[in-house]
């Protein structure tokens, strides 16, 4: 009688995503120090983003701190988070967390503007909020609108590449994950669509 093939035993780094966020709901073993490892970068990433337009307020351990919470939010409420992502819906996990580390860093800001005078640095301008502004909202609906307007000749993968890469702030590897293409690609599809996106508003400033 033949024996049975034995599967080779995986390391946590060569885990899929999916095994991985399975294993880390499962509250296994090695599995949140691999998620951690595996998506840190990304996190510091996508929260340095955030706070760097304001490195005049903050500084690198405000960066540590929202890196802290970030993981917090993942753990909190019996990994609430986490248990909400659906591969299904054709979003990366690490599209998934880079949201909500981005999400913490923007709740991280507003609390800073809402932090008592005495805690903020001595010299330093008082930032009233970060919240936009009612009239900073519509235009940002008009200019929406108006990509929107533009972007309706344009193919489907074109639109879904510049919403990705502009309108959510992928990175180049991440657009590539997330579209199938080669990263050389997304730089040379960028080009692309920026000398297109070039030659229609040109009648348009110039008329202007």
């Amino acid at each position: 009688m033949a024996l049975l093939a034995h599967r080779p035993v995986l390391s946590p780094r060569e885990w899929s995503d999916a095994d991985l966020l399975r294993r880390t709901l499962r509250r296994e073993d090695n599995a949140w120090r691999e998620l951690v490892r595996r998506f840190r970068s990304l996190i510091f990433r996508c929260v340095t983003k955030v706070i760097s337009r304001y490195d005049s307020v903050l500084s690198n351990a405000d960066a540590d701190e929202v890196y802290g919470e970030v993981l917090v939010t993942l753990v909190r409420d019996d990994m609430r988070k986490l248990r909400l992502y659906d591969a299904r819906r054709g979003t990366k996990l690490s599209s998934w967390i880079g949201m909500i580390a981005t999400n913490v860093a923007y709740d991280f800001l507003r609390q800073s503007a809402r932090r008592p005078a005495l805690d903020r640095i001595d010299g330093v301008l008082e930032i009233d909020s970060f919240e936009p502004s009612p009239l900073e909202n519509v235009l940002e609906e008009e200019r929406r609108g108006e990509l929107n307007h533009l972007l309706a000749a344009y193919s489907d993968k074109d639109r879904r590449f510049v919403s990705l890469y502009y309108a959510h702030g992928l990175d180049a590897e991440e657009v590539a994950g997330e579209m199938g293409i080669s990263v050389k690609t997304v730089y040379s599809k960028k080009h692309k669509l920026l000398a297109r996106l070039q030659r229609t508003l040109s009648p348009l400033c110039a008329a202007a």
